[in-house]
C-alpha cells in the first residue's frame, strides 16, 4: 500500500488527509522495553510544525499527538504504537476550484485520473505534506532508540535558492546540530541569506525549493544488501515518499561523473584506534548497497511549492477549455526549512530497521 513505510522490522502505516478529522499513523515492530521522552518528541515535532515563522504556511496547528496504544507509562510495550494528530485549523473552502482546474506542478491531475475525481482536494488530500507530522512523530521514536545505541542523523539546509550553506565535513561530520536552530543552516550568515531569497519569492507571489544535506554516524560496517536492497535502496524507496522530493544523491552523487577513479575513490586506512576507514567519503559511506563504516552522507533535492498565487496556465477538467488559475489559500513560500527534520525522521525509521534490534 502506498501509505505504508514497510521495512523487515519495523512498518509505519499513515492515515488521513490535510482536512481530515485528524491524521496519524501506526508503528508496528518496535521493541518492547523503551522509554521513550515525550518531550523530545514533541521538541522535534515542533520544528516540522505549520505556521511558526513567516517563512512557512499562516496555517497554525498545535501539531500534538495523541498516543492511543503501544506505550505504557511512556514506555514501548511491543504492541503496534498508533497515534493520531488532529487537524484544527482548515480552510477546506480555499480549494473548492481545484475539482475541476488542477493546478500545475501538484498532484491534483494525475490523482483525478488516479480517483476517478473521487479524490480529496482539500489542502492536497492524502498528496498534502501534512502527512508528514506523523513521520515526524514515528522518526522521533526511532530517534531515541538510535541514540541509545549511538546512531545520531543530523540534516541542515544544503542549499535554498542558488544559496549554498557550509556542508558538513564527510570524513567526521562535526555534531554541530543545525536542527536546533528555528532556521537549520550550519552558518548562520547564509541562513540571513536564504531567509532574503524565502521573502523575495513571497512578496512576488511566488515559491522556491532547495536541497536538504543529511548525515548518519555510528552506523557499523557491513549492514545491507547488494543490487536490489542495499542501504542506498532502502532510503531512496522512503525518501522518495516524502512529498516535493525529486532527487536523491549519496556522496558526490553525479558529481562523481567527472572525476577519475584516482580521484573519486576512498583510500583505506586504520586510525588511532585501529579501526579501518577511509581518508576520503566519495561515496557516502555506502558501496556495493553495504556501509562502509564511514558516515552515511547525502543530499535530497525539494521542489519549489507548487501552490503559488501567480496566475498560471490550467485547463477546466469540466469543460475540457484552457483556464487561468490563481491558487488561494495559505501556502508556504519554501518548504526546505520544515522538509528537514522529515528528511532525519524518515532516515531514523530507516535506520533503525537496518541495524535491527
Amino acid at each position: 500500500m502506498s501509505s505504508i513505510l514497510t521495512g523487515k522490522h519495523i512498518q509505519v502505516s499513515v492515515f488521513g488527509q490535510s482536512h481530515s478529522k485528524a491524521i496519524g499513523a501506526v508503528i508496528d515492530g518496535l521493541p518492547a522495553g523503551v522509554k521513550i521522552d515525550s518531550e523530545k518528541v514533541a521538541a522535534f515535532m515542533r520544528r516540522r510544525a505549520p505556521g511558526n515563522t513567516k517563512y512557512s504556511t499562516k496555517r497554525r496547528e498545535a501539531d500534538e499527538p495523541v498516543v492511543l496504544s503501544g506505550l505504557v507509562d511512556g514506555v514501548t510495550c511491543g504492541a503496534p504504537l498508533g497515534f493520531l494528530i488532529e487537524n484544527t485549523n482548515t480552510r477546506s473552502s480555499d480549494y473548492d476550484n481545484l475539482r475541476a482546474v488542477p493546478r500545475p506542478g501538484h498532484a491534483d491531475y494525475p490523482a483525478n485520473v488516479r480517483y476517478g475525481g473521487y479524490q480529496d482536494v482539500a489542502g492536497g488530500g492524502h498528496f498534502s505534506g501534512r502527512l508528514t507530522a506523523p513521520l515526524c512523530f514515528a522518526g522521533a521514536v526511532c530517534l531515541q532508540i538510535l541514540e541509545q545505541k549511538g546512531v545520531k542523523v543530523q540534516a541542515h539546509i544544503y542549499e535554498l535558492a542558488g544559496v549554498r550553506d557550509i556542508p558538513f565535513d564527510p570524513i567526521t561530520i562535526t555534531d554541530v546540530r543545525p536542527g536546533e536552530k528555528v532556521f537549520p543552516v550550519i552558518s548562520d550568515a547564509c541562513g540571513e541569506e536564504m531567509k532574503a531569497e524565502i521573502e523575495k519569492a513571497r512578496m512576488s507571489a511566488d515559491s522556491v525549493g532547495g536541497i536538504v544535506e543529511c548525515a548518519v554516524t555510528g552506523m557499523p560496517a557491513g549492514l545491507g544488501d547488494p543490487m536490489f536492497d542495499g542501504v542506498e535502496n532502502q532510503l531512496a524507496r522512503n525518501i522518495f515518499g516524502v512529498p516535493a522530493v525529486k532527487g536523491l544523491e549519496f556522496g558526490n552523487g553525479f558529481a562523481c561523473a567527472k572525476l577519475r577513479g584516482s580521484q573519486n575513490n576512498d583510500p583505506y586506512t586504520i586510525d588511532e584506534n585501529g579501526k579501518i576507514v577511509t581518508t576520503n567519503n566519495n561515496n557516502g559511506g555506502i558501496l556495493g548497497g553495504i556501509t562502509s563504516g564511514m558516515p552515511i552522507l547525502f543530499r535530497v533535492a525539494v521542489k519549489p511549492t507548487s501552490s503559488i498565487g501567480k496566475e498560471q496556465q490550467s485547463v477546466n477538467l469540466n469543460t475540457m477549455q484552457p483556464e487561468k488559475l490563481i491558487v488561494h489559500g495559505r501556502h508556504d513560500p519554501c518548504i526546505v526549512p520544515r522538509a528537514v527534520p522529515v528528511i532525519e525522521a524518515v532516515t531514523a525509521i530507516t535506520m533503525l530497521d537496518i541495524l535491527g534490534f
